[in-house]
């Protein structure tokens, strides 16, 4: 059987799977405005919650993560967002793209190989005022290996493929047809292993 037969068919079984398991994610993470795809949920009374109900704001004002509440509530380009407080909720409110996460709010590292996929609301950094999320420790670390050209990829794939793309189609197809560049979990965990070795095995550098 041919490479391209059999990357059709897993393009064919993953895509199925994803829409029988994920319709309501489906919907929730395409809005179809200008912040699309995004890291959302559907919940009550909001189709298009960003990042779970995390309030964005207090990445900026607390850098930490603080859950919003309903209570306070903005919505910006057909994206609902959740806030702890009506002063961030104001604050969201006088300059939204001041707080928007990076990437629709899915992994940084993820959409460093063209793939929207997963992003926690507890995983995250803030870098030259803007905030990146990850989907898990690992991939905090994998992307801090080298910060700056994994940002040049990431920033270069949103560009040209995920941003206004629909996020199900978009992950199947990197993850059949993988970037050049791409490493498994494993991989990654390798490196940052060999990081770490490597930062305890260099001798301490003098005071003064």
């Amino acid at each position: 059987m041919s490479r391209r037969i059999k990357a059709s068919r897993a393009t064919v079984l993953v895509l199925a799977a994803g829409l029988l398991t994920g319709c309501g994610a489906f919907t929730a993470q395409n809005p179809g405005g200008t912040l699309s795809p995004i890291n959302a949920i559907a919940q009550e009374s909001d189709d298009h919650l960003m990042l779970f109900g995390a309030d964005v704001v207090a990445y900026f004002t607390e850098n930490r993560y603080v859950q919003g509440s309903p209570e306070y509530r903005s919505e910006y380009e057909m994206v609902d967002f959740h806030f702890s407080s009506a002063a961030n909720k104001a604050l969201f409110d006088a300059d939204p793209t001041a707080y928007l996460p990076q990437y629709g709010g899915y992994c940084a590292n993820g959409i460093a190989f063209g793939i929207p996929w997963g992003g926690k609301a507890e995983d995250f950094i803030l870098h030259d005022g803007k905030l990146y999320v990850f989907g898990g420790e690992l991939s905090k670390k994998a992307y801090l290996l080298d910060l700056e050209d994994n940002i040049r990829l990431s920033d270069k794939y949103w560009q040209d493929e995920v941003g206004n793309s629909n996020s199900f189609v978009q992950r199947v197809k990197r993850l059949v047809f993988r970037v050049p560049h791409y490493q498994t979990g494993e991989e990654q965990a390798a490196a940052v292993a060999a990081a770490e070795r490597l930062g305890e095995e260099r001798p301490a550098q003098p005071a003064g």
